[in-house]
Order: structure tokens, then sequence, then C-alpha cells
């Protein structure tokens, strides 16, 4: 157990039988009265984020996490399975507890971070954006491209995105993995 000294970003604690990243925190010292810390947590395992005030001195329970790098391999009726990629151990991982898994894509590198002592995967970050061919889009018209009108696009993985008029099929493009948004083209 460690006391709330010991809070800085990044941290991770149990807190309400849950596993909170502290995301942003403050020591307040009134001119009358205790001392405490004001805390934004924010949940590893639904991403909810909650303002907590901590006591000066009060305890806190401190969870060891690691981030391994692992490469996406493929999906089958278990879940989606990992490589990692410095002993080449093995995992799978149900694909509903992965956000925006439509976004894998075979060989993807990801980072997965786990509990310590459980070994327990905690969550699955993708990049924070891929590379990826248009597949199918209507053809833009010529001359109408004085508004930012989008038109939908299926990409290699079967994920329709919206992209703007002067896509084309066959051009890469890089997608947001967070929003699904279109960031740009991709000269190759």
């Amino acid at each position: 157990m460690a006391n709330t000294s010991e809070i800085r970003n990044g941290l991770t604690i149990n807190h309400n039988h849950d596993i909170y990243v502290v995301v942003e925190f403050q020591h307040v010292k009134p001119g009358k009265g205790a001392a405490f810390v004001r805390t934004k947590l924010k949940s590893v395992t639904t991403g909810r984020v909650l303002e907590q005030t901590f006591p000066s001195g009060h305890k806190i329970d401190i969870v060891r996490v690691e981030r391994r790098k692992y490469q996406f391999l493929y999906i089958d009726e278990v879940g989606a399975n990992f490589m990692n990629n410095e002993n080449f151990d093995q995992i799978s991982i149900q694909e509903d507890f992965i956000e925006n898994a439509q976004f894998l894509m075979e060989g993807m590198e990801v980072e997965i971070l786990f509990h310590s002592e459980t070994e327990k995967p905690l969550t699955i970050e993708l990049p924070a954006t891929i590379v990826s061919t248009v597949t199918y889009t209507e053809p833009g018209m010529k001359g109408d491209t004085a508004t930012n009108t989008l038109k939908p696009a299926t990409i290699t993985s079967g994920v329709e995105v919206r992209v703007p008029l002067f896509v084309n099929e066959g051009d890469k493009i890089r997608i947001d993995t967070k929003t699904g948004a279109y960031v740009e083209r991709v000269k190759e």
C-alpha cells in the first residue's frame, strides 16, 4: 500500500474494484483545513473518466502493469489471436474485448496492457492510425470539390469509412483508429 504522495500521471491504481490510470492530478493545500489530492482517473476496463478527491495521506493500492508488443495474426471462433514479438507466445482474446476491432489488419503491431500479477490482459491499443487501400467507392463528379462532401468507401478489411470525393478505388488512405475518420490520402 502506498499513499497519495506517490500519485503521478500514468500511475495505475486499484480503486472501487476497478483498475484506473491517473490522467491528471493536483495537490491542493487550502489556507484552512487539511491538504488533499484532486485527481482525474480513467478506467482501464471501461474507459470511463471520473474525478476523485483523496485526503492527503490516504492509502492507495498501486497496480503493476506491463505493456507488451504483440502482432495480430488472425480471427477465429475463439477470438483474435496475437503473437508476442519477443518469445513468440500466442494468446487469444475475445473480439468484443477489443475496441475498434474492425480495424485490425493481419501483421499489425498492437500494445497489450497486462496486469503484472495475474497476467490478465487489460486493454489492447491499436496504432493511432492505419494505412489501408480503398477497395470500392463511387467515382466523384468532376468539379464537385467546392464543398467538404464525403462519400462512403470500403477498405481492405471490409469496413466502410467516409472519404472526400477525390478519393478513388486503389488509393491508399490513412484512417484514425479511435474515430474511424479519414485523415489523408497516402502517396506511394
